[in-house]
């Protein structure tokens, strides 16, 4: 009994010290649209952060972190590492590969990864993780560029929950919402869901918003009636599709940025294959998913996934 409650103490402690190391310091893989705002984020509320991505150049973003050459040299002596990246099969690599993170973690240190993969790829990442000495949570974001940039996302998290207990105030540093889903893979379903829907709605509020302008609506008009009425979405009221309609987002700046197509169209291709797992009918998910496959055979892959509309109105 004397025993059970040293373990007992030993494991609450260790969990405990996941981000009270001495010296300590997190890694950040992943610098992109989503990865840059959320790594400055950290950096400006006091973290140390030691960052890490493919193409240098994105790192040059983030002003006062750690450039590093390697994710080894990011990871090393880190008690906290995020991955941001944009599949699963890239996440994989970097935390399994032959140069992957678990390579140069520390032992016992915890990996978070915020991408949006498959909730299998999630629970075998977990699984193999925790075997080797380390923890892992599941945890993509929502919100977008201007979640990411007001330090506002929400976090669905899959994993244990008394390690999320530990590592909430480095999350909150980023977001404002924390959600603790369930086990392990959680935290990407209920992403795939949230995606799912807001890909529908995209597209809804481009079909609305360009009937509307063709037949002679103003914009603006349009909008704010759309805005008061059942139509209402965040597409429609933070993240109008039509260019100039709102200040600062990537429609008003020709689609650059954001939430890339070609990731919108990986999601909902994510979506419909959990959907065909447990028997629930997508019928929308896939004539999204279509459509954005069609923008990608268009030229819109790199675009943000509000270009829809500049693809209904029949000009790119």
């Amino acid at each position: 009994m004397f025993l059970q409650r040293v373990v007992k103490v030993v494991t609450k402690v260790n969990k405990q010290c996941i981000h009270k190391r001495d010296g300590s310091h997190l890694a950040f893989i992943g610098i992109g649209n989503m990865g840059a705002r959320m790594a400055t984020n950290l950096i400006k509320k006091g973290e140390t952060l030691r960052i890490y991505d493919v193409l240098p150049e994105n790192s040059q973003t983030v002003q006062g972190a750690q450039i590093c050459n390697s994710p080894e040299e990011a990871v090393k002596d880190a008690n906290v590492i995020i991955t941001m990246l944009p599949n699963g099969d890239i996440v994989k690599q970097a935390i399994l590969g032959e140069k992957g993170i678990l390579k140069s973690a520390t032992k016992g240190s915890l990996l978070i990864d915020c991408s949006t993969i498959q909730p299998q790829v999630a629970q075998e990442l977990s699984k193999t993780v925790k075997e080797n000495g380390y923890n892992f949570l599941d945890a993509p974001v929502s919100g977008g560029v201007t979640g990411a940039q007001a330090g506002t996302l929400t976090f669905m998290v899959g994993g244990d929950k008394q390690v999320l207990k530990t590592v909430e105030p480095v999350l909150l540093k980023m977001g404002a919402n924390i959600h603790h889903c369930g086990n392990p893979g959680a935290g990407q379903i209920a992403k795939l869901c949230n995606n799912l829907i807001l890909a529908i709605t995209m597209i809804g509020t481009a079909e609305g918003m360009n009937l509307g302008i063709k037949m002679g609506l103003d914009p603006n008009l349009l909008a704010s009636i759309i805005n008061v009425s059942t139509g209402k979405s965040w597409s429609s009221s933070t993240y109008n599709p039509v260019p100039g309609l709102i200040p600062n987002i990537p429609p008003s700046d020709d689609y650059k940025g954001g939430f890339a197509v070609k990731l919108i169209a990986k999601d909902l291709g994510l979506a419909e294959s959990v959907a065909v797992s447990c028997d629930a009918p997508v019928p929308l998910t896939a004539a999204s998913h279509q459509l954005y496959r069609a923008l990608i055979s268009n030229g819109y892959g790199n675009k943000d996934f509000a270009a829809i509309y500049q693809f209904l109105k029949g000009t790119q």
